[in-house]
């Protein structure tokens, strides 16, 4: 049929054997073509329409430039289908403002979880990783980072928790030695699998210990709001880096973390952040057994102090008293050297060896000089340069003050003095000795002029107790006398100009005014230990402790103790048993005792005293002189005792009985 039809078009169309047949065909082929209505058929005619565009269900999406557009289905046929066109990008150009209602879109998009839930999952996900990296840190050691980006949460609660099981993890997985930097040409070295993951290992300890660091240095030094039972993010910076220089002083950015508690001292008014600083800085210099951490730690509160002008808390300058090294050290220094003794070799007994017993001592020896000579001999020198500096910035520190003359810190730098003195130079004392001297004079002057004409009798802060001006003269006394006992200096007393007759005047005629005084007994800083929590037992001592330290170096020296003059005997004994009617129970009962052993060394210089009959001297009694030679003691007797005798306290009877029965035998 199809043969047929092509047959049909040719004989319709191209037929040669009827020409008249196809002409006529062609006039009916115009006549019929000029009744067509060819726009009508074309109108008519179906036509392709455009498929329906399906409604995306994608998520909008955040471009690079800030802006939120929304994915168009794309069809799979259509391989050059594109998101966005030109003009599209320029509408969204010039419509920036409707971008707001697409992040609220966002928002709520996003799912609430409500801030209780996270902070949980927050603390089950840290638990679970640092008991992952506490059971193997060589292996897990990426924790680390998982850590640190739980820290980075906006809630703070997630963000304390994150900064206290960092400290807790670091503290655990730190090893006992210094990690140093790795070179450029340990990359290239060959190393066997374990070394090769022990030293990624520490590298990652190291870069995360770190960072970990800055953010304590970051939010020590802001100013952030309780969160959490009184406690704020700086609060727990704080402490975390207390916990880590007190556990790992030994490890990397040791330094740093220095820097973070140092900056709590500078301040006149120490908070807890201070008095955790001061403790942990206590403990440090307490359990050194290195020296370096001790001479860091000294090197930068010393220099925070001189950069606030000394404006800084007395605690502060009595952490030189915790300094076990200085107390070890057997040199002596100034502000600026420092001379050092060496040891004396022990002899030992000679025992008697063989020929083949001492060859193999001197192989053993041998060896053993080959091991310690790179570690042991090196580190013994080390550790004596280090104490040497310590010993230099302390020294330095106490003559700065001294010479500034800053009221609130004379009593911690006398008191420094007077520990430390056997460690001072001797050439240094008679610079020393006349500072004192300075210190007294204006401490009597001060005393003249009355607390409400002196500025500096003014409370620093509310924390600091008032300026105590009859402390700073005797402990300028104990000093003294300190100084000249403390490394054998009165044998060379005479070379060195050394006259320390000045104290003692000025003891003997502050021994009347001292004993009515009402605040005898009290410690210097009760109420400061106190609100502190600080047990600290450092510069504690009452007046009258000070008081009989001062009395023991005139009276009871140990070193020249049968060579105290008579009359100075005679003149301090009348003035003690004076005073001891007017002290307190306790001071009278250790100044009794005192003079128990004042007559037990010198019975026969002040026997006279007791005996009416025996009196050596002419004149009259002057308790008011100005010099102990000029009261004239021994023309008068000792009548206190009947007073004594019938005391009110039971033990001030029994101590005038023993002292009358020490007399009389």
């Amino acid at each position: 049929m199809g043969a047929n039809g092509a047959k049909k078009r040719k004989l319709g169309h191209d037929s040669s054997d009827g020409q008249p047949q196809s002409r006529r065909a062609q006039k009916d082929f115009f006549k019929q073509a000029a009744n067509w209505n060819l726009e009508q058929d074309y109108e008519n005619r179906p036509r392709k329409g455009k498929k329906a565009e399906k409604e995306s269900s994608r998520l909008p999406m955040k471009t690079a430039d800030g802006r939120l557009e929304l994915l168009k289905r794309l069809d799979p046929e259509d391989d050059t289908a594109s998101i966005e066109s030109d003009t599209e990008w320029l509408e969204g150009q010039d419509n920036e403002v409707d971008s707001e209602p697409d992040l609220e879109q966002e928002k709520e998009l996003e799912p609430q979880i409500p801030e209780s839930q996270q902070i949980l999952e927050a603390q089950e996900e840290l638990a679970k990783v640092a008991a992952l990296l506490n059971e193997n840190p060589e292996e897990n050691f990426s924790g680390l980072k998982t850590l640190a980006k739980i820290g980075e949460s906006r809630i703070p609660t997630i963000r304390m928790l994150a900064l206290i099981t960092q400290m807790a993890v670091y503290r655990d997985i730190i090893p006992g030695y210094r990690i140093r930097p790795q070179t450029e040409d340990a990359a290239k070295e060959k190393l066997s699998k374990e070394v090769r993951g022990l030293r990624q290992f520490e590298q990652s300890l190291v870069a995360g210990y770190q960072a970990y660091i800055k953010e304590l240095a970051q939010y020590a030094r802001s100013q952030t709001t309780p969160i959490r039972n009184g406690q704020s993010l700086s609060n727990v910076a704080v402490t975390c880096a207390c916990t880590l220089l007190t556990s790992v002083p030994h490890f990397n950015f040791r330094t740093d973390l220095l820097r973070i508690i140092v900056g709590k001292l500078s301040r006149k008014s120490l908070d807890k952040d201070g008095a955790k600083a001061i403790e942990a800085l206590e403990t440090l210099f307490h359990d050194d057994e290195e020296g370096r951490p001790t001479l860091e730690a000294v090197s930068l509160v010393t220099k925070m102090m001189k950069a606030k002008e000394f404006a800084v808390n007395e605690r502060v300058l009595n952490l030189f008293l915790s300094l076990r090294l200085l107390s070890e050290f057997s040199g002596k220094a100034s502000q600026d050297t420092v001379e050092q003794t060496a040891p004396k070799a022990k002899k030992n007994k000679r025992e008697f060896r063989t020929k083949r017993e001492r060859k193999n001592v001197k192989e053993q020896k041998g060896l053993q000089k080959d091991m310690d000579l790179a570690d042991a001999l090196v580190s013994h020198e080390e550790f004596e340069r280090m104490q040497s500096e310590t010993l230099k910035l302390v020294f330095a520190t106490y003559f700065r003050i001294l010479k500034q003359r800053s009221p609130h810190l004379m009593g911690a730098v006398l008191e420094g003095l007077a520990k430390y003195a056997h460690l001072i130079n001797q050439d240094f004392f008679g610079d020393l000795l006349e500072a004192l001297k300075d210190l007294i004079r204006h401490s009597d002057e001060d005393a003249e002029d009355g607390p409400a004409e002196d500025e500096n009798t003014e409370q620093v802060d509310d924390e600091e107790p008032i300026r105590n001006l009859t402390r700073e003269a005797l402990l300028c006394t104990v000093t003294a006398f300190a100084l000249l006992a403390g490394q054998d200096a009165h044998k060379s007393r005479n070379d060195l100009h050394l006259d320390l007759s000045y104290f003692t005047t000025h003891l003997f005629r502050s021994l009347l005014p001292l004993s009515v005084q009402p605040d005898l007994e009290n410690t210097r800083l009760t109420t400061q230990s106190s609100s502190s929590g600080n047990s600290s037992k450092i510069n504690v001592q009452t007046t009258t402790v000070l008081l009989l330290r001062s009395l023991t170096g005139i009276l009871l020296p140990h070193y020249n103790i049968r060579q105290v003059a008579p009359l100075r005997l005679a003149a301090f004994t009348k003035q003690l048993m004076t005073a001891s009617l007017q002290l307190p129970e306790k001071s009278s009962q250790a100044v009794l005792a005192l003079l128990n052993d004042i007559a037990h060394a010198h019975v026969k210089k002040i026997s006279s005293l007791w005996n009416t009959e025996e009196r050596k001297g002419n004149g009259h009694f002057n308790a008011l002189s100005e010099s102990v030679e000029g009261s004239n003691p021994l023309a008068t007797t000792i009548w206190e005792g009947e007073l004594l005798r019938k005391h009110f306290s039971p033990k001030v009877r029994e101590g005038a009985r023993m002292l009358e029965k020490c007399m009389s035998g």
